[in-house]
């Protein structure tokens, strides 16, 4: 063989190499298929550094996402709409959940507050920590109802409805007339049940609806008016929407500046009452401009099409057993309802909640705000602040922090081509979750060692004033850092779950992967629950430190069970774009205007 029949041959040996490369099955933990990525970051060519600038509004080269910073786009006014929307809704959840734990508690004579039900305090952490986990189930309800018979926004509508009737009961039976003629009871139980499915009915959809504001699916490049050449990236942009959401939820959470005053000096029944009107005005504002939103059309079978689907793949122990390829070739001639693309989407969608599954710890962390932490302020020295008005150091942390993250951390972290990933986010969540854990159990172990009672707060005679139970000698304020820690961690946590889940769920499965991801908060709820016999005193102290080391521990596994996925995060993004653009999703005809059928793009450019 002379020279040039070797160096032929061994060129194309070379290649058949090179080919094969491209042609590897590239497939994440959940048997999705990712788009192929030839070349690695920073392996650019002299090629590539040589080509032509990308025209403004178009997607950007890979010499470009690589080298020009990335920021987000401009928020739809649609958006802000929705987020009004939800914060005249979180400001009367947590206005009236916020009271529950002293409204049961309280006796119905007076002696330690406002007229209440009498339960106690482990009857009202545990009633309270029910109506969290019924409130958090229900949204599985309100995603089918909306993903496949009437669209996010008449779901939201109808439950908007339920709720106001709950609110209603509410409101009724926590009058001084009602109280005292036993009928509060019968009436809580049953308005807790009412308002959880209206509650839950609005979360599932309102998230997504929100996102659904913003129609870019693609990157895409813009010149700012400094001259620099950035990229527009809808990733961004979705967690920009979803940092300005969450900020709106805990402006509503601010209700609890006045509720506890209110419950205070004119009873539980004022209190319910403005949060009755402030969910009105929502209603009034979601009525109104019902001609402004984008509305995706609900897309049939889609939810029981999937439970059929994983049925199937969990009876042939293989993820790809329902697709009607894998059926003919494997004899099965029973013909199903969907093509090979749907579950391709559906196994996307398992891959987004994997990552949900460690969710529930942080739930137990957060679910102490509303329920333990009330009560641990019950046994410090308020100075003339109700227990129950310390809750707002954590809507006020969020407030405080998000702008801080979103227009300074985030950016100035971006310019160094540093991007924290939703799993980094997460994780750094968990840690601070356990912080606000080990915080708390300091707190409780001051109180235990404080007079008048120490160990056994208002139990002792020295910590009663007639037939009123003296608080121990610690301020309340003390407790502050455990709310600021238990907010920033919500940012880095629940923000970020909330764009996972609309980001990595496929077109037609939006509001039920929230839904799914919403559904984690009620296992919290569940296991806060079984903790309930713990919250005792001097048990509870044992308990704070044991849910911080298990926060802890959870943050150490989700790394390195997850970490990997950041890496991909950018091809996941872009399957999900590729996918919503095939299937219709951010093109004109796949938009239904909420009010007469019509598309309709939102008005201001984006």
């Amino acid at each position: 063989m002379n020279h040039e029949d070797t160096a032929a041959e061994l060129h194309a040996t070379l290649q058949q190499r090179n080919g094969s490369i491209g042609d590897r099955n590239h497939a994440d933990l959940a048997g999705a298929d990712l788009p192929i990525v030839e070349k690695e970051k920073g392996g650019l060519t002299a090629g590539d550094a040589e080509q032509e600038p990308t025209p403004d509004d178009q997607e950007p080269s890979e010499v470009e996402k690589q080298t020009l910073r990335h920021i987000g786009d401009k928020f739809p006014k649609s958006a802000y709409l929705v987020a009004v929307v939800e914060l005249c809704e979180r400001f009367t959840y947590y206005g009236c959940q916020g009271l529950f734990q002293n409204y049961i508690n309280n006796h119905p004579d007076g002696r330690d507050g406002a007229p209440g039900l009498g339960l106690g305090h482990a009857g009202a952490t545990g009633l309270n920590l029910f109506f969290q986990f019924f409130a958090y189930v229900t949204p599985i309800l309100g995603a089918i109802i909306a993903d496949q018979y009437l669209g996010k926004y008449k779901t939201i509508l109808i439950f908007a409805g339920i709720y106001w009737c709950g609110l209603i009961i509410l409101w009724t039976t926590a009058l001084p007339t009602s109280i005292e003629h036993g009928a509060a009871l019968g009436g809580y139980v049953t308005c807790i049940i009412v308002i959880a499915f209206g509650t839950g009915g609005i979360k599932s959809n309102i998230a997504p609806l929100i996102a659904d504001q913003y129609t870019r699916r693609i990157m895409a490049v813009k010149t700012l008016p400094s001259g620099e050449r950035v990229v527009i990236n809808p990733a961004i942009t979705y967690q920009r929407i979803y940092m300005m959401f969450y900020a709106c939820i805990n402006i509503g959470c601010l209700s609890l500046l006045a509720t506890p005053f209110m419950e205070k000096y004119k009873g539980f029944w004022t209190a319910y009452l403005m949060c009755f009107i402030m969910f009105s005005l929502g209603v009034v504002v979601l009525i109104l401009c019902r001609g402004k939103y984008i509305d995706r059309p609900p897309q049939g079978r889609v939810i029981t099409d999937s439970f059929k689907a994983i049925g199937m793949m969990i009876a042939n122990r293989n993820t790809n057993a329902a697709k009607p390829s894998w059926r003919a070739a494997n004899g099965k001639t029973k013909a199903v309802p969907w093509n090979d693309h749907f579950v391709e989407e559906l196994k996307r969608a398992l891959r987004a909640c994997k990552v949900f599954t460690f969710y529930p710890v942080f739930w137990v962390c957060y679910g102490q705000f509303s329920s333990n932490f009330v009560s641990q302020a019950g046994q410090m020295e308020g100075h003339g602040m109700p227990n129950d008005l310390m809750q707002n150091f954590d809507p006020i942390s969020i407030i405080v922090f998000i702008p801080i993250l979103d227009r300074v951390v985030y950016p100035a972290l971006r310019r160094y081509h540093i991007e924290l990933k939703p799993i980094a986010r997460i994780t750094i969540g968990f840690f601070l979750a356990s912080l606000c854990l080990a915080y708390a159990a300091i707190v409780q172990h001051i109180i235990y060692s404080s007079g008048p009672c120490y160990g056994n707060p208002g139990g002792c005679p020295a910590g009663m004033d007639g037939n009123k139970k003296l608080p121990n000698n610690v301020h309340i304020a003390v407790q502050t850092p455990a709310y600021m820690f238990i907010g920033v961690a919500e940012i880095f946590i629940s923000v970020t779950g909330l764009e996972y889940a609309y980001t990595k769920a496929p077109p037609s499965m939006k509001s039920f992967v929230q839904s799914l991801y919403l559904f984690t908060n009620a296992i919290g709820s569940a296991l806060s629950e079984a903790l309930v016999p713990a919250t005792g005193d001097p048990a509870i102290m044992y308990m704070y430190t044991g849910v911080s080391i298990a926060a802890a521990l959870t943050a150490v596994i989700f790394w390195f069970t997850f970490h990997h996925y950041d890496r991909e995060e950018e091809a996941m993004n872009e399957l999900g774009a590729r996918d919503d653009v095939h299937s219709g999703k951010g093109e004109d005809e796949s938009e239904t205007h909420s009010q007469d059928g019509r598309a309709q793009e939102p008005k201001e450019k984006i």
